[in-house]
């Protein structure tokens, strides 16, 4: 009977173990996980886990019965510190040896920290990554204290909302000169923007931070380039991820901001295959880190199909939301290298996209409180419908009817 080992226990790991188990009723299967819990998602937990309305069963992506009913092995709280691929073994922190015929690396990613000089190593400064995370932001938002953001990307813009729906006293502070600056257009940044001042969020744009203040062994202040001391309660830095790629570099496997895959989600090294945030992958003819829920489970269930003989190619598609205030935003495509933004507001009040495009071609859209606009823009991409630029300027544009006069012809 031939064993399939997964390291690593969120969404691509899943994905993963039950598309293997779909495929074939005998193939051992094992995921190995670092965290003592059942495998969760992840999203919501800047969203609706932090505000109360997702229970932590909710929260599991699939219940303790369904891996024995699978006939998958879970083991948590168990670490791998190496592999051999020569000899297709795992090492366990444990003492301990785990076999493998295929190897799926879905070994996620980790959030960026601030350096210990400045602070970072403080207990009441945390990230924004785990189940672990979020619990403690929990337990600790509570209304009138003053909670800093570092990072105005859409961890730190979610996790804000949720505190200052609690009450607390937020702000944001934002190295660059606007929010949202890596991911999303200037227009989407503006409306972001305005929602949060409109929340009493305080934003500090183009402001760096310079020193954490403890006192007692806790933080208690910060000091800003602009010479400004803010007093807090706790910190939530939210400055993005790396992707884990410690296991696959050790074992000589080829890694470049990720685990490098093929089209086929092959790593270089044979039988060993990788999936989700800790992956680089060949995306628009460039080596691309998709860190996204719809990428990890797809990406995750086209590998599994791959390590058992098939050879799918895996051409996502790319799509993301955020939940902030009373704004819902939903991302189809992948805006990198667009040149121009059209901004149309959906028939819906105050329903508003953004649509990007690069050489007159449509690449991605930021749908606000539009979701009509967002599934005819993400049915487009799919179906690799071309939209031109010159289309979408017309002041009649229908978004629905061009989508469907365009698939039809």
């Amino acid at each position: 009977m031939t064993k399939t080992v997964i390291i690593g226990g969120s969404h691509a790991a899943i994905a993963a173990a039950a598309k293997l188990r779909q495929l074939n009723a005998d193939m051992e299967i094992v995921i190995i996980s670092e965290e003592g819990f059942l495998p969760y998602q992840r999203p919501p937990l800047s969203k609706a886990y932090m505000a109360g309305v997702m229970p932590i069963e909710r929260l599991c992506l699939k219940p303790a019965q369904w891996f024995e009913k699978q006939r998958i092995g879970l083991q948590l709280n168990a670490q791998v510190t190496s592999i051999d691929p020569d000899k297709k073994q795992l090492q366990l922190a444990s003492g301990g040896w785990q076999s493998y015929d295929k190897l799926l690396l879905a070994t996620g990613a980790t959030a960026r920290c601030l350096p210990a000089d400045i602070g970072g190593h403080l207990p009441n400064v945390r990230t924004m990554r785990n189940l672990s995370d979020a619990n403690w932001l929990i337990d600790n938002m509570q209304a009138d204290k003053n909670l800093i953001v570092i990072g105005g990307g859409y961890i730190g813009l979610e996790a804000a909302a949720e505190a200052a729906k609690k009450g607390l006293n937020v702000t944001i502070i934002e190295a660059a000169d606007r929010i949202l600056k890596r991911v999303a257009c200037a227009e989407t940044s503006d409306e972001f923007r305005r929602l949060h001042q409109q929340k009493n969020v305080r934003i500090l744009e183009n402001t760096q931070l310079l020193k954490i203040i403890e006192e007692n062994g806790i933080a208690c202040d910060v000091r800003l380039s602009s010479g400004e001391v803010i007093a807090l309660d706790f910190i939530v830095v939210g400055i993005g991820v790396t992707a884990n790629v410690e296991l696959a570099q050790n074992a000589g496997i080829k890694t470049l901001n990720g685990i490098i895959v093929d089209e086929y989600c092959r790593t270089s090294h044979a039988d060993i295959y990788a999936a989700g945030d800790c992956v680089s992958l060949p995306f628009d003819q460039q080596p691309t880190r998709l860190e996204s829920v719809q990428n990890a489970h797809d990406q995750g269930a086209i590998a599994a199909a791959n390590i058992l003989g098939n050879e799918i190619v895996y051409n996502p598609k790319p799509w993301f939301w955020s939940d902030q205030f009373e704004i819902k935003l939903q991302i189809a495509g992948l805006n990198r290298g667009y040149d121009a933004v059209i901004v149309k507001h959906g028939k819906r009040e105050g329903a508003v996209s953004h649509y990007y495009f690069a050489q007159q071609k449509l690449i991605a859209v930021d749908s606000l409180n539009d979701p009509a606009t967002y599934a005819m823009v993400r049915k487009a991409l799919e179906a690799n419908v071309v939209i031109e630029q010159e289309m979408v300027m017309l002041a009649d544009f229908d978004i629905r009817e061009k989508v469907k006069t365009l698939m039809a012809g």
